[in-house]
């Protein structure tokens, strides 16, 4: 949720261009297509401005984006009262806001719809690359603590100064955040540019989310290779043809299962099945606790194809879906 929020920010300002230009770009065109109100909507809740509303970064979101998209419609009334109360102050609100801090089901019908479909327009096609580069901000931190213990690791930290036993990083406006024994939450973030970020409820998780270390130009390239191969795994990848292959035939299989069976931990699986589901190759429904997928027609299609061009139902469309 820290990426969508950070993105949504990226979206309105010319930024990192270098950095964000590409992904900006296929971004806004995505975004026109599906619905052209989705952008507006969720825009009113993250202006680009000194206030982001603590419901839509939830400390505890879930293993995956859809867990964490019901952990935010499951915010509380009192906290979305809170929470726009405090936007208003800010910035103008459009009247469908009211009842969303009333916690009605419309409005929250309505934050959902937008939150998926941005998700799956701007950040699912670019998801792996996104927590590539995240995993590897991790890792350096790691390092650092292992090598130098916590000092090392708070001196490490971009932007941010170490002054034992006070941590200083730039900020829109002077305010204190005292930890109270509770530690800090450090949450790495590709979308997070040039300063730290923090939740305003100081009851709240102390959090601090901070720029990764590296980053790549032009985010947003094709996820799937180009190089003319028909095969499946040439089109997709093979971490997502492997997952395609495993449900061609599956009446339904979770997360976890997939992840099993194809070998890769639980979040690379969320992720290359979010990037299927939005190049309408999978679907995926609610089964009690459980998220289970299964292939579309298309998806199926597509691997009894091997990758390559069907007569019957067009599969171009899902390399440019991807």
């Amino acid at each position: 949720m820290w990426e969508v929020v950070c993105s949504l920010c990226r979206l309105q300002s010319r930024e990192g261009e270098a950095v964000f230009g590409t992904w900006r770009r296929h971004a806004v065109t995505r975004l026109s297509r599906p619905d052209p109100g989705l952008l507006p909507t969720l825009r009113s809740l993250v202006p680009l401005g000194p206030y982001i509303p603590d419901f839509l970064t939830p400390a505890e979101p879930g293993v995956d984006p859809e867990d964490a998209i019901d952990t935010v419609l499951s915010t509380s009334p009192g906290r979305l009262r809170h929470d726009l109360t405090m936007l208003s102050g800010v910035t103008a609100l459009p009247s469908w806001t009211v009842e969303l801090a009333d916690g009605k089901r419309m409005p929250l019908h309505r934050l959902g719809r937008a939150l998926h479909g941005y998700f799956d327009a701007t950040l699912a096609p670019v998801w792996q690359d996104l927590r590539e580069q995240v995993d590897a901000d991790v890792q350096v931190r790691v390092r650092q603590l292992v090598g130098g213990g916590t000092e090392a690791l708070l001196r490490g930290l971009p932007t941010a100064r170490w002054e034992p036993p006070v941590l200083l990083f730039p900020y829109p406006a002077d305010r204190d955040l005292y930890l109270a024994g509770r530690g800090l939450r450090l949450v790495p973030s590709f979308f997070c540019w040039r300063r730290v970020l923090t939740l305003v409820d100081q009851a709240l998780t102390p959090t601090l989310v901070y720029p990764v270390r590296r980053r790549s130009a032009g985010l947003l390239t094709a996820t799937a290779d180009d190089t003319g191969d028909p095969t499946l795994s040439a089109l997709l990848g093979r971490t997502r043809a492997s997952i395609l292959e495993s449900l061609a035939d599956a009446v339904g299989r979770s997360t976890s299962e997939l992840a099993r069976s194809v070998g890769v931990s639980l979040p690379t699986s969320s992720q290359q099945i979010s990037v299927l589901r939005a190049a309408g190759l999978i679907v995926s429904r609610r089964d009690g606790r459980r998220v289970l997928h299964s292939a579309t027609r298309l998806g199926r299609a597509l691997v009894e194809s091997g990758g390559r061009r069907h007569p019957d139902t067009g599969i171009v469309r899902a390399r440019s879906g991807l």
